[in-house]
């Protein structure tokens, strides 16, 4: 195990090597003058220049990347221009916002996905799996911007209309100072997330199921006469579980990098309006951090799903 998780985690610090030389080397290529961001339009090339030494822009592309790996090994991400301030405290105050939003969606949508998925397999045919496809359908039919706006109107402007407020209409509030506002402020952006989460969800147990369903060993443990809720969650669902937790590893790990398309409908500063921001603002170093944020999650999350292969399926032990 020790021997699997150090190679895991060395071949992830190799990706997140590689992002990093990608990522700066693209952006400080580009087009754009920091020190004329800082100095304005008005200053002379005298003042550029001297900040442009300040910064150490001045110096060699290569020389750059090793100063900015050095520093990001100690956190230090660089400098903001735009915001003059550090990159690294500006990510931080945002990561829990779309901490929170992320890991309460998730919560909400294997709740309300998985069942449903569970319900169609073992009912195929029937009503009920109608009724569970066609809410796969709607799901994955509608945008999540259109979801968010709707329930924007009806959750929130229609009920204002009439004189009661039923849910806010966006903002953020944190944990630590009031746990029933924090989950109050993000009950609509969990739904909105959620709901078109849980359809692929849905869809994915559901076909899980059904192939395992028809194994040899799930018709063994029907004819020793167990019962079908055992069949169903101790030998079907487990054997289903690795591709429902491949599919969810990744999905957290790039919704962390930023849900941009929520965290813009229901105005909260998280990580994807950062990166928004950032863009929109040209400031790269706030560009380069979030990239390389994402990247962590994403590495964080394949080593937590191949640590659950092991204890999931024995035939990795």
């Amino acid at each position: 195990m020790i021997r699997f998780l150090t190679h895991r985690v060395g071949f992830g610090a190799g990706v997140l090597l590689v992002l990093s030389a990608f990522v700066f080397f693209l952006f400080f290529v580009a087009p754009g003058d920091p020190a004329r961001m800082i100095a304005g339009d008005k200053a002379t090339e005298s003042q550029l220049a001297q900040i442009r030494k300040n910064l150490g822009v001045d110096r060699p592309i290569v020389v750059q990347y090793g100063v900015f790996m050095q520093k990001a090994l100690s956190g230090d991400l660089g400098f903001s221009y735009r915001n003059q301030q550090p990159v690294a405290p500006i990510i931080l105050r945002r990561i829990p916002v779309t901490l929170s939003l992320v890991l309460g969606g998730a919560v909400l949508w294997l709740s309300i996905g998985v069942p449903i998925g569970i319900m169609s397999a073992r009912h195929v045919g029937s009503l009920r799996d109608r009724l569970g496809q066609a809410f796969i359908l709607v799901g994955l039919s509608f945008p999540t911007f259109v979801l968010g706006m709707m329930s924007l109107y009806l959750l929130y402007f229609m009920p204002k209309q009439a004189g009661f407020t039923l849910f806010p209409a966006g903002g953020y509030k944190a944990l630590a100072s009031n746990p029933a506002l924090w989950a109050w402020h993000l009950a609509l952006p969990w739904t909105t997330l959620a709901m078109t989460m849980a359809a692929i969800y849905a869809r994915l147990t559901r076909g899980q199921m059904l192939d395992v369903m028809g194994e040899d060993y799930i018709r063994t443990a029907r004819a020793k006469g167990l019962t079908e809720r055992r069949v169903v969650w101790k030998h079907g669902m487990r054997a289903a579980l690795t591709p429902l937790v491949t599919q969810l590893g990744a999905d957290i790990a790039l919704l962390l990098g930023g849900v941009i398309v929520i965290e813009q409908v229901y105005g909260l500063q998280g990580v994807g309006a950062l990166a928004v921001q950032a863009v929109a603002n040209q400031d790269r170093p706030i560009i380069i951090g979030v990239v390389l944020l994402g990247g962590l999650f994403i590495v964080i999350a394949n080593i937590v799903v191949d640590l659950l292969y092991v204890l999931l399926d024995p035939r990795v032990r």
